[in-house]
């Protein structure tokens, strides 16, 4: 490995223990420990891993290019030194991520706000820069002579999730360039940048540049959002409506879709993608719906959407916990399988201790707690929703969570408040 000055290292304290969570929450954490876990020969050693870390047995953790290193300590406090290497990426290939980031600035804001969206590291790979690490890329070192993944350099890893969901400039600083030098480097490059976009190349998105802040030279100021949505016209006129032509249900739909307007609007100057955007007809029957219309125009969207009144109801209380994706996990059941499954039952397994991990009966991709009116579901992008079930219909209890155990607390609140209005009413 390269050698490197003490700038170039950031230590972190330790964590304390994780009882009772995952210890990935974001995407990004969890290819982190799946890289780990495809890699380590022995899955007792993974088990004893993440006790330790669960323990808070892990040391102050330091990161530098190219190495973690952390102390980590047995049950019976003997302490062993535990480092896992991971290599660097070369000057080439850090030449072509810097050219990427300053085409798409929206990539360096997102990692400003400490998120990393997926489309940043697809983009990394196809200018040739694997960002995450994959199958045999975490190299252990360890004090205990183990030559495989042991136990300590498995709760090292399992910590570093921790702090890469706090921090993907971690992960970025293991692959050879700290927070401080990477930006500095883009700054450079942006000068570079704005003498393409004058001789009349193509330039960047508005959307990402706006985005990327100070990184880009400085720009003109965004519009400003108005402060509410706009009133569209009035129906009330003399003339009376043509055949098949519902005033009301036409000033509801007009009225709704002012309000769309405004929310994509200000999701737009925020810098985000505006989420809903491209919804089907039967998911913005429920959209609609979700807007509290009148008794008459909810009664419509019931029939035409197929769903019948209570099963709208379902719906729209799945489209305020998370739109599009929560509505999906309402109405699919789908087998999980392969590495899905083996994910979805290492997270199962991970999320709570062995004395307090509730009884589940698995079926597609639905876990219901045995003796319980409670159900988690996992939705096909690795996250987990509450259900509760309430005058025999599983209702959706909640948003999504990474942490199978915290979707199952909402879920049985969502039960104990159920269960005590049925006692009241």
């Amino acid at each position: 490995m390269t050698r490197h000055d003490g700038d170039m290292e950031r230590t972190f304290a330790a964590l304390p223990p994780a009882h009772g969570r995952g210890f990935a929450q974001t995407w990004w954490g969890q290819a982190w420990l799946k890289a780990l876990e495809d890699t380590a020969l022995d899955s007792a050693q993974l088990r004893t891993g993440r006790r330790l870390a669960r323990a808070g047995a892990v040391g102050a953790v330091s990161v530098r290019p190219g190495r973690l290193t952390a102390v980590v300590q047995d049950p019976d406090r003997t302490a062993h030194r535990a480092d896992v290497l991971l290599e660097e990426l070369s000057p080439g290939q850090w030449d072509h991520f810097l050219d990427m980031a300053v085409e798409r600035a929206g990539h360096v804001a997102a990692l400003l706000d400490r998120d990393m969206p997926p489309h940043l590291v697809e983009d990394a790979a196809a200018a040739g820069v694997e960002l995450l690490p994959d199958l045999g890329d975490l190299e252990p070192e360890c004090g205990c002579g183990a030559w495989d993944h042991c136990g300590h350099t498995a709760a090292l890893c399992y910590q570093v999730a921790r702090l890469l969901d706090q921090d993907p400039f971690v992960l970025l600083l293991m692959r050879g360039r700290d927070e401080a030098t990477l930006l500095n480097d883009l700054q450079s490059r942006s000068g570079g940048a704005s003498a393409t976009l004058r001789s009349g190349q193509e330039g960047v998105d508005a959307a990402e540049a706006y985005a990327a802040g100070d990184i880009l030279p400085p720009l003109p100021p965004l519009p400003a959002l108005p402060d509410e949505p706009g009133v569209p016209p009035s129906l009330d006129t003399e003339t009376p409506p043509a055949p098949g032509i519902d005033p009301a249900a036409l000033e509801f739909l007009a009225a709704r879709t002012a309000v769309q307007a405004h929310r994509l609007l200000a999701e737009a100057l925020r810098g985000r993608h505006p989420s809903g955007a491209d919804s089907t007809v039967p998911e913005d029957a429920v959209r609609l719906a979700a807007g509290d219309p009148g008794q008459e125009v909810a009664d419509r969207l019931a029939a035409g959407s197929g769903r019948g009144r209570e099963g709208l109801a379902a719906a729209v209380r799945a489209w305020r916990h998370g739109g599009t994706a929560a509505l999906a996990v309402l109405d699919e059941e789908w087998k999980a399988q392969g590495e899905t499954l083996a994910r979805a039952r290492a997270a199962l397994e991970s999320a709570w201790d062995a004395d307090e991990r509730p009884e589940l009966r698995a079926r597609g991709n639905r876990w219901t707690v045995v003796g319980a009116p409670v159900q988690l579901r996992l939705g096909r992008d690795g996250r987990w929703w509450p259900y509760h079930k309430e005058r025999g219909r599983w209702l959706p209890s909640g948003g999504a969570a990474q942490d199978p155990a915290t979707a199952l607390t909402s879920a049985e609140l969502a039960a104990g408040d159920g269960a005590a209005q049925s006692s009241g009413q």
